[in-house]
């Protein structure tokens, strides 16, 4: 469905009633040192080409502010879509598809662009169908359905089998298999591209002349498409780093603008992914910092108790999207607390990485309902809005999703109410992380306790030899009577995408990650899950991989201190044979 813009005449919610984040929008010397250089790529759009302009059909749901970003940064100009008639007139059109199936078919034929859609790519013009972009053109949907599609290649889009082992959605950076000649995919075959999503296309019989790559996980589905000069691709080319914005520039670019580049090829699937998060809060003064302490503390432990600066947002960000990052995870550790529209600063951290940063991002902190101090009502579907509008991938949502669970498990309704349950229902459940922040609780008998423990292998303080994960809220102050696997069995069941697991005891001391308790959770549910917290040693990154189902590994204080590089993870990591992305730079 299409959201309406948030910001009015009327009604401005980035004014927060905290001081510190009273900024304004015109406020340059704060932009100026929030934002960082931009990046310069070496090739430009053709001085001889005539038109510098494409067309982009922005329907209105998610993040479509990178696709944006990364077609501007080639060098290229963005018309958006008003009207059928902008469609029929481009001369190169982009269709970001982001959200539900049958929300963007709703869109479409109430703005009247089905057939308007449909004649350009029959008329074989110059067409790239990205993620849902390339779903829409099939025939019919499963997704809540099935739903009738543009109908343009024989075949459906199913739902992923969770049954074999593999987890739903498919997350993550995985390998394309060439089939033909695609031009936009050329050097692509044995790079790891970014994809994120629950269903997908199959070849078959019918469809195979359209087919230019595949894509493994569990079974072959269709990566990409190609008939003429209409391409479509499931992955994200704007998320896939340089390896993306190759494409981009090989779709937009004729042949005669284009360089060849070559490199060395090792991707052949699903990458182990490496994600470097940044808590973001203000300091003192009230300026925006990346922060990070032992167990939460993040005040440094002098005379004037400060808190603890490790760099600037958006410069940090940009350095780990070049030292190799998967992903990057912002977690607003403040500025949410009474309105978090208000909170403008973080807004402007996601627009600003965003520009420069073609990795996916995640943002997280006080995703809920709430309502300002003019009484005026804000959905957490408004608020999960805006930041994906802002550049966000994903949110990440925490107490909130706590507070859901308990009541889902109390009842054993889904009451469809929760932020957790209407982001995932509107922009689809790849969209939804859910935080969950347990402490280890030792226990003599499993029978002492209602929820899963597991048999310790180190004895609690008192001889204990189980233990169990009580899930906590408002950054760890606060315990609920509720497990980590009772969680994290219910915010999947609730729409949950993807799992972030910290650990309370083991933050910020630097001896490895909870191997216990990620197996416990890792094992327990069929989504993606993150192993957070403890990390010290590049060998604390190939232990969670291979002791647990861990799908990646997030990290924060040694990245920030410079005390363990991204780039030697990676390196770790490929020589214990655990496959993962290593960034290779392919400016053309």
């Amino acid at each position: 469905m299409e959201a309406a813009p948030l910001v009015s005449a009327k009604a401005n919610p980035f004014r927060s009633s905290s001081p510190s984040l009273i900024i304004s929008r015109n406020d340059s010397s704060y932009r100026k040192s929030l934002k960082f250089k931009s990046r310069k790529f070496s090739v430009r759009a053709s001085a001889n080409d005539r038109d510098s302009v494409v067309t982009l059909l922005d329907y209105g749901a998610g993040n479509v502010r990178s696709v944006r970003n990364a077609i501007q940064s080639i060098g290229y100009e963005i018309k958006d879509v008003q009207t059928p008639e902008d469609i029929l007139n481009a001369n190169r059109l982009i269709f970001p598809g982001v959200g539900a199936f049958a929300a963007a078919m709703d869109v479409l034929n109430q703005k009247g662009m089905v057939e308007a859609l449909r004649t350009y790519i029959e008329n074989d013009r110059p067409f790239l169908g990205i993620c849902l972009g390339l779903q829409l053109l099939f025939e019919y949907s499963e997704e809540n359905g099935p739903v009738k599609g543009l109908g343009l290649i024989p075949g459906g889009v199913g739902r992923f089998d969770s049954s074999s082992g593999f987890r739903v959605p498919h997350i993550g950076w995985n390998a394309v298999q060439i089939r033909k000649d695609s031009e936009i995919l050329d050097d692509i075959g044995g790079r790891h591209v970014y994809f994120v999503h629950s269903y997908r296309a199959v070849p078959s019989n019918a469809n195979k002349d359209w087919i230019s790559s595949t894509c493994n996980y569990g079974d072959n589905f269709i990566a990409s498409i190609r008939r003429g000069n209409v391409h479509a691709v499931q992955f994200h080319p704007e998320k896939s780093g340089d390896v993306g914005l190759s494409i981009l520039r090989r779709f937009l670019f004729s042949k005669s603008d284009v360089t060849k580049q070559t490199a060395e090829r090792k991707a052949s699937k699903l990458a182990k992914r490496v994600i470097a998060c940044l808590d973001v809060r203000t300091n003192d003064k009230g300026d925006l910092v990346v922060t990070k302490g032992d167990q939460y503390d993040v005040r440094e432990h002098t005379k004037e108790n400060e808190v603890r600066n490790l760099g600037k947002p958006v410069e940090l960000a940009g350095q780990y999207y070049k030292d190799g990052a998967d992903e990057i995870s912002f977690l607003n550790i403040t500025g949410y607390r009474d309105f978090p529209l208000g909170d403008l600063p973080m807004l402007q951290v996601l627009r600003y990485t965003s520009e420069n940063v073609f990795v996916p991002l995640t943002v997280g902190g006080g995703i809920r309902d709430f309502t300002d101090g003019n009484g005026r009502y804000y959905s957490s579907l408004e608020v999960a809005s805006e930041y994906f509008r802002s550049g966000a991938d994903k949110v990440s949502i925490g107490s909130d999703a706590v507070y859901a669970a308990e009541a889902y498990l109390k009842t054993g309704v889904k009451a469809g109410k929760s932020s957790l349950e209407q982001i995932s229902r509107v922009y689809g459940n790849q969209a939804v992380v859910v935080s969950i922040d347990p402490r280890r609780v030792y226990v003599k008998d499993p029978n002492e306790v209602e929820f899963m423990t597991i048999k310790v292998t180190i004895p609690g303080p008192n001889g204990e030899e189980f233990a169990w994960y009580q899930c906590t809220v408002n950054g760890g102050r606060e315990g609920r009577p509720i497990g980590a696997y009772e969680l994290a069995k219910a915010v999947e069941d609730l729409g949950a995408g993807e799992i972030l697991l910290n650990c309370i005891d083991c933050d910020g001391q630097g001896r490895g990650f909870d191997i216990e308790l990620i197996k416990l959770i890792s094992d327990a549910v069929s989504i993606p899950v993150i192993a957070s917290s403890g990390a010290g040693a590049v060998e604390h990154f190939s232990e969670v991989f291979t002791k647990t189902n861990a799908s990646a590994a997030l990290a924060a204080g040694i990245f920030h201190r410079k005390e363990v590089p991204i780039q030697s993870v990676k390196e770790h990591l490929s020589k214990e044979g655990i496959e993962v992305r290593m960034r290779v730079c392919l400016d053309v």
